[in-house]
């Protein structure tokens, strides 16, 4: 299993990040919000709002980092991490209804043909401060996401991208108000930047789908196991392979034939040898469980990968 080391640096990153992005959210968020007020732009009151959600997301990530600190116990055998994976998925759908909500406002403008007015200076300065904000926001979370392989913290790097483009948008509105004398650029600008924000929402659930499903579509990952078996002596033929990733750390299942006159101490070794093979390849390992069988055994097995369906990496075209 994980030792507690790794999984205490890494519920760390993860509280230095929600930190970082609840104290950085809530000061853009009341800037942008009272400043609209004062310069009567529905535009810099709807992105402060949105700030706001981004707080929320952010206490809602100190809460997941509190969750997955909770060591395995009967009633989950696995741990918590699985918390993160679901909230990831929670967070996929917050940016797509800010993109579809965008797209949503983009057409009825112009629909309708009635815009919003140009913003006053004041508004223009907080949203390019708004921007520098975001931007250094997004940076912090992919940092540290990195480094605490997190997909929540990723996700929310991605999330303050795309409020990143949000702002930028309203920027550039102004830009194209003023060089066109028409607030209609404005709404268009809105629109792509809606389908941008909703393309990165996809991307974001596609990614944690396949966790959520216990799926693996890395066959590097599989192949650490046909190397680590191949290279010690008494064992073969690695199958009924499966790894799933439980919040960035492996959990792997799998089967070898060793000889049939070893004794279960012997095959304990070579599967213990195999195991340590596999943890000096692979970095992030829950648990490992191995399962041995007789060389010369044709019973047949329908779960799982085997050795050749792994060297000549079938899954890359599932």
């Amino acid at each position: 299993m994980a030792s507690l080391s790794e999984t205490d640096i890494r519920t760390r990153y993860m509280r230095i990040a929600a930190i970082i992005a609840i104290a950085g959210n809530a000061v853009l968020a009341v800037l942008k919000i009272v400043v609209g007020i004062l310069s009567h732009s529905g535009a810099l009151i709807g992105d402060g709002i949105d700030s706001s959600t981004d707080v929320l997301i952010s206490l809602v990530m100190l809460l997941i980092v509190k969750l997955i600190s909770k060591p395995a116990d009967k009633k989950h055998p696995w741990g918590h991490r699985r918390a993160e994976t679901i909230a990831t998925a929670f967070l996929s759908f917050i940016i797509f209804f800010a993109g579809a909500q965008l797209i949503v406002n983009s057409i009825s403008n112009l629909i309708s043909g009635t815009h919003d007015a140009t913003p006053s200076v004041m508004a223009v300065v907080v949203v390019i401060i708004s921007i520098i904000g975001k931007l250094l926001l997004a940076y912090s979370q992919h940092v540290l996401g990195k480094r605490a392989d997190s997909a929540i913290i990723k996700a929310n790097a991605k999330n303050m991208a795309s409020d990143v483009l949000i702002s930028l948008g309203v920027l550039i509105g102004f830009i194209l108000t003023t060089l066109t004398g028409t607030a209609l650029a404005d709404s268009v600008v809105a629109l792509l930047i809606g389908g941008w924000i909703i393309k990165t929402a996809i991307g974001i659930f596609a990614d944690v789908n396949l966790e959520l499903m216990d799926g693996n579509n890395d066959i590097e990952s599989y192949r650490v196991i046909v190397d680590a078996v191949n290279s010690t002596d008494g064992a073969s033929n690695p199958h009924r392979a499966r790894m799933r990733c439980i919040s960035g750390f492996w959990d792997i299942s799998f089967d070898i034939n060793v000889s049939p006159e070893c004794s279960v101490m012997e095959s304990h070794k070579i599967a213990s040898r195999v195991e340590k093979e596999i943890r000096s390849r692979l970095e992030n390992i829950y648990d490992i469980v191995i399962h041995v069988e007789p060389s010369g055994d044709d019973t047949a097995e329908g779960f799982g990968l085997t050795e050749d369906e792994i060297t000549n990496g079938e899954i890359a075209d599932e």
